[in-house]
């Protein structure tokens, strides 16, 4: 083989061997591109999933805070709607004749005024005859009779009210004691209602 020659191969062989790295250099590039493109579209993902939960959250914050923020002044308001009741109580048979204009004024100021509570998500519970329940009752005592149930509601001292799905008062009440227990349901017990539907 002629120097010529030689040089000709030598040069082809180092022009394949640059072309070749710069192949190589293109396929890195291009690795490196796709793993920049995977990386970027899974912060995408993530960051669009993050945003989604925020907005949910969002949401339920401010139904929760349209639900419960007269939850303050419903409190205050059964104040005034328990004394109305002790008014009405106080009025006895015998002078509920002389006082009859005064008593149904004020039954109606009483009924007026759990309408408007009702009207703002605020309702009265009054379970008499349901089973007790923790969550929405509270036991003031124990009456034994054997006729009714076990842990039956057998007197309604004072009505309870609920505020959407939480309690705003406990029905204070007294339960049956020494009675057949309830036999068991496979139904999961609703929230004790006596006035309204649980809201949705």
């Amino acid at each position: 083989m002629s120097d010529d020659q030689n040089r000709e191969t030598e040069t082809a062989e180092t022009e394949e061997m640059v072309a070749g790295g710069e192949a190589g250099a293109e396929q890195a590039e291009l690795e490196k591109l796709r793993a920049e493109n995977a990386d970027l579209k899974d912060r995408y993902l993530r960051l669009a999933a993050e945003m989604e939960n925020l907005r949910r959250r969002t949401a339920r914050d401010v139904q929760d805070a349209k639900s419960y923020s007269i939850a303050g002044f419903a409190r205050d308001m059964l104040q005034v709607s328990d004394n109305l009741r002790r008014a009405l109580d106080a009025v006895s048979e015998e002078a509920e004749g002389e006082l009859k204009t005064f008593h149904e004024g004020v039954e109606l100021t009483e009924r007026s005024m759990l309408g408007a509570l009702e009207r703002h998500g605020v309702k009265q519970i009054s379970p008499k005859g349901e089973k007790f329940d923790p969550n929405f009752h509270q036991a003031m005592f124990e009456v034994p009779n054997p006729d009714v149930p076990n842990n039956t509601v057998f007197e309604v001292v004072q009505p309870g009210f609920v505020i959407g799905e939480r309690v705003l008062r406990p029905a204070m009440v007294g339960i049956a004691k020494g009675g057949p227990k309830e036999p068991a349901t496979s139904a999961e017990p609703g929230p004790p209602n006596a006035q309204a539907e649980k809201d949705a």
